[in-house]
């Protein structure tokens, strides 16, 4: 945050003095009194009331967690409230999941009720955006007292900074973000004879159907049929799929399943599994479990389950070492960037204001690093990162996954996507339980573009 620097013209006159004067062509004696240098006035705000207004105010926050996730985030609020020096005072409600919020949030739209920040889904900030109630923060970001400097705004790496962005305006700020990843167990893998993770998806196919004639050659009859990877269906696996194969759910900004690369990505998923190179886990089966117990060379696991993933091996007794993967593609790999953003709604001058100074001091570098320890999420600045060295030391998955969050992708920046991303995910699961041959793939997909067009109306 910057302050007014009331020094700068005093400085500006102690500099000019200093500067020799050249004595005038005329032979006239130099001058011993400098002309008057340039005054530069203070950086004023566009934004108002003045800080006076901000005195003491009461302003809510809504969030999507319950138990230790709420209480990490209300001690963040707790001491915003007891530092702040304006006096402002945050008060936070938990709403028990993203669909819960997104239901009483849009209930509280039209009342005098509703928050004035909403941690939410940048999709479902869309929608509320569109109905009218949500603020600009172009002007918050941009003030040169209380925003951001562009080299500030630098600081956060573009694909956490442009999923919240609509034309020039800006709907939210980054507050969480993650990605799913491919875990290969490359102890296991270097057994079987590869040196490296596998780097387009052919690769991945012959590491996936070795691992699968491994368990099946061994003296166990109860681990035949596993082995390879273990098929996961939620939606940002199936998406990371298809943009491993050039392909994706968008074309301009119309849903559009039904083309080659996205056939030929669900295509090689399917035909894994027909060839015994994938298998579905059975209900309650745990995939980390089966990952630690060497049942799957490759299991999906979202970044902050990289703890979960680390017990999972200490609890089977397995000092395997395991690296997570972007998708494997043939030109270049994929890897989806999704997470909440933090949604100011409209409400009065001072409020926004004061709204506005919270959320910049959550995604100050100290906070962000500490939310990153926390939480076990990408640090949303490179600031933050640099502050974050032996938690890289000691976690050296999670350092690696922030490596390759680099070249990560975007996620659909439409109101829909709030839909339609779960229908991705229902067709996925679909197209394995009902074991769908793989060159009847066509035919989910059509009914996926379909259903998305309707959707996306």
């Amino acid at each position: 945050m910057k302050r007014p620097i009331l020094l700068l013209a005093g400085l500006a006159l102690l500099i000019s003095a200093c500067t020799p004067v050249a004595p005038p062509v005329t032979g006239e004696p130099a001058t011993k009194t400098p002309p008057p240098a340039p005054t530069h006035p203070p950086a004023t705000s566009s934004l108002q009331p003045a800080e006076a207004a901000l005195r003491g105010l009461q302003v809510e926050v809504w969030h999507p967690w319950f138990g230790t996730d709420a209480s990490l985030f209300e001690n963040m609020v707790e001491e915003f409230n007891g530092s702040n020096p304006w006096g402002i005072v945050m008060t936070s409600t938990g709403q028990m999941s993203y669909s819960l919020l997104y239901e009483n949030v849009r209930a509280a739209l039209p009342t005098e009720n509703r928050p004035d920040l909403v941690i939410a889904l940048p999709e479902q900030a869309r929608t509320w955006d569109a109905d009218g109630f949500v603020a600009d923060l172009a002007a918050y970001v941009g003030d040169p007292v209380y925003g951001w400097t562009s080299e500030e705004i630098r600081d956060f790496p573009s694909v956490f900074w442009l999923q919240d962005a609509s034309g020039q305006r800006r709907i939210a700020l980054p507050f969480q973000r993650s990605a799913r990843f491919l875990l290969w167990n490359q102890t296991w893998g270097t057994e079987l004879g590869f040196l490296t993770p596998p780097a387009n998806p052919e690769e991945f196919r012959q590491q996936a159907c070795r691992a699968t004639q491994s368990l099946i050659s061994d003296t166990l009859a109860d681990n035949n049929g596993l082995g390879g990877w273990l098929v996961d269906t939620e939606s940002m696996t199936a998406l990371s799929w298809m943009q491993a194969f050039e392909g994706g759910v968008l074309e301009g900004n119309d849903y559009r399943f039904l083309t080659p690369n996205n056939i030929a990505a669900f295509t090689f998923v399917r035909k894994l599994q027909e060839d015994g190179c994938a298998w579905m886990p059975a209900e309650g089966l745990d995939p980390l479990a089966a990952f630690a117990g060497r049942n799957a060379l490759f299991v999906t696991a979202a970044l902050e389950q990289f703890p979960l993933v680390t017990r999972a091996f200490a609890a089977a007794g397995n000092t395997d070492e395991w690296i997570p993967l972007a998708f494997p593609g043939e030109s270049k790999d994929s890897l989806v960037i999704y997470g909440s953003s933090l949604v100011m709604l409209k409400s009065t001058e001072p409020e926004q204001l004061a709204t506005w100074l919270f959320m910049e001091w959550l995604l100050s570098p100290e906070n962000d690093a500490r939310s990153a320890r926390t939480n076990g999420l990408f640090p949303l600045r490179t600031s933050a990162r640099a502050l974050l060295g032996d938690y890289e030391s000691s976690h050296p998955q999670w350092a690696r996954a922030l490596d390759l969050a680099q070249e990560g992708n975007l996620q659909p920046q439409l109101a829909s996507w709030r839909v339609v991303r779960v229908m991705l995910g229902d067709g996925f699961t679909q197209m394995f339980r009902v074991s769908l041959p793989s060159g009847q793939v066509p035919v989910i997909l059509a009914q996926m573009e379909s259903t998305a067009r309707e959707l996306g109306k």
